[in-house]
């Protein structure tokens, strides 16, 4: 997206910092907690008919109590391929099937690997931050250039400045909400 005008900069900014944003909800996804959750499974592909899937492609995903994850298979003869992905996947979880459906147990966290994810959220926070901060730079470098061209008054310049210095500032905030919320989800016990 080129920068032609004030608005365009802050679009341009609004835009790459959701995009930032909405990448760290899905990174903070796979992010195992203490609970069960499906989002941490999003990242398996299971190999069915030839190709690789995605797991909630090839089965149905539901979590009847804080500590399971119950999957479902569509076709019943892709249980054993469902199992081993998820083995393969490296989560630390075990599944086990009855032949109709899978379980999969999440054992609670130690305090050790609490903080290592911890530390992890906490890095994936700074990545967003940075992408945040990107954004701003381009969306800043673009308006420069439009004062530079003479496209655009000082005053113009100033007042675009300060509002994607606001919507910086916004979605600084959210990220960090974001993580302490997670930093809060993997501290429960």
């Amino acid at each position: 997206m080129e920068i032609t005008d004030p608005a365009s900069a802050a679009a341009h900014a609004r835009q790459r910092m959701a995009g930032a944003l909405e990448h760290l909800r899905r990174e903070l996804a796979g992010v195992r907690t203490g609970r069960a959750s499906v989002g941490i499974l999003d990242s398996i592909q299971v190999e069915a008919y030839g190709a690789l899937m995605p797991l909630n492609q090839v089965a149905t995903l539901a979590v009847p109590d804080p500590a399971l994850v119950v999957a479902t298979p569509f076709d019943p003869y892709q249980i054993t391929a469902i199992e081993r992905a998820i083995r393969r996947a490296n989560l630390g979880l075990n599944p086990t099937n009855d032949g109709k459906v899978i379980r999969i147990p999440f054992p609670p966290l130690t305090a050790e690997r609490r903080r290592e994810l911890s530390k992890l959220v906490h890095k994936l926070a700074e990545e967003g931050r940075n992408s945040v901060r990107q954004a701003r730079r381009e969306a800043n470098d673009g308006l420069k250039k439009l004062l530079k061209n003479h496209e655009l008054g000082e005053d113009d310049e100033r007042r675009a400045l300060d509002d994607i210095q606001k919507i910086t500032d916004t979605n600084i905030q959210r990220i960090d909400d974001l993580q302490k919320a997670k930093d809060a989800e993997l501290l429960e016990h």
